[in-house]
């Protein structure tokens, strides 16, 4: 089979024996796969590989299921799934464990598909089981055109909060709010701590990706019992905090990777994906944004869109 991989800092494609699905795995013909932040990190030899984690890039693929390891249930060979992956998305087959896959939702094709395991499940865990956001609440999406955003922003919305966002333009900040974004905010133009303060809305969940001086900030605007939920920190994982704020507030700051989640906490995040969130996507209620798609030939060109943050949307690649 082809696959991508990294040499020197470089994606290139290269011949590889087709993988064997280990027990309860399924292997998977891929037919697109979606890029992601962690892959550039990956290249750029700033993503530790936990034992077990593929060399080769790409967490979540959609395509048919070609064979199933000793011991998988449910799917059968043929069945089209997307899956969340720990690796080697970016190849013309992957295995992955079979509780990591979900059905294709009624309506998408496979590159809109591929869009969906990474930030669903990303979103799902941080917002909803860790940040514990519920219906009424208010949620603040930093990044609200990237991925990971545009599905916080559809998902917290139909779900029945009240979404602000950051972005880097206008077009950006415009395009959030036609996904249910109450209030979008431009970064560059304006601050969104005194945005806020100033239009006195309340939050009560962040999803930051920022770190650094965003932390205070967050802090600072959260109510009483609030929570800040980090994925990521693209300014920098360094920040000064007031503990006596976090104190009086009762606030809770934390975060997670998707990456090294236990194969049983991804397991119960599908389960919950595909009774709460695949019905909504079925019936039209939340779409997966898709800023463009890349031939496997053309892996490098689409990571240079996503380095870029031009993008507004998922950046996929067409395997098969």
């Amino acid at each position: 089979m082809r696959q991508i991989e990294i040499h020197s800092g470089e994606l290139k494609i290269a011949e590889a024996p087709i993988p064997a699905p280990g027990p309860g795995e399924v292997l998977i013909k891929v037919a697109a796969a979606g890029i992601n932040r962690a892959d550039l990190l990956q290249v750029a030899g700033r993503y530790a590989l936990r034992p077990g984690m593929s060399s080769i890039p790409g967490l979540e693929v959609a395509g048919a299921i070609e064979a199933l390891g000793p011991g998988a249930q449910r799917w059968k060979t043929g069945d089209q799934v997307c899956a969340l992956l720990t690796g080697g998305g970016y190849a013309e087959y992957a295995v992955t464990p079979a509780v990591q896959c979900l059905p294709i939702p009624q309506g998408l094709d496979l590159a809109q598909a591929a869009s969906l395991p990474e930030t669903f499940f990303t979103v799902w865990l941080d917002v909803f089981d860790i940040g514990a956001l519920k219906p009424g609440e208010s949620l603040l999406v930093h990044g609200g055109s990237s991925g990971i955003g545009t599905t916080a922003i559809q998902l917290a919305k139909t779900l029945g909060s009240r979404v602000f966002v950051t972005a880097g333009s206008e077009e950006k900040c415009e395009e959030c709010r036609k996904l249910g974004a109450d209030v979008a905010i431009n970064y560059r133009a304006s601050d969104f701590e005194k945005e806020l303060r100033e239009a006195k809305l309340d939050v009560d969940v962040i999803l930051d990706m920022v770190g650094g001086s965003y932390t205070a900030k967050n802090l600072r605007i959260l109510n009483r019992f609030g929570r800040l939920v980090y994925i990521n920190f693209m300014e920098s994982a360094k920040a000064e905090v007031d503990l006596a704020l976090i104190m009086g507030r009762q606030l809770t700051l934390t975060g997670s990777g998707l990456r090294p989640q236990t194969i049983e906490r991804k397991a119960q995040i599908a389960q919950a994906l595909e009774q709460r969130a695949w019905p909504l996507i079925a019936s039209g209620q939340i779409k997966p944004v898709i800023d463009s798609v890349y031939a496997l030939e053309d892996a490098s060109k689409a990571h240079q869109r996503l380095a870029s943050s031009q993008h507004i949307g998922k950046i996929t690649l067409k395997v098969d």
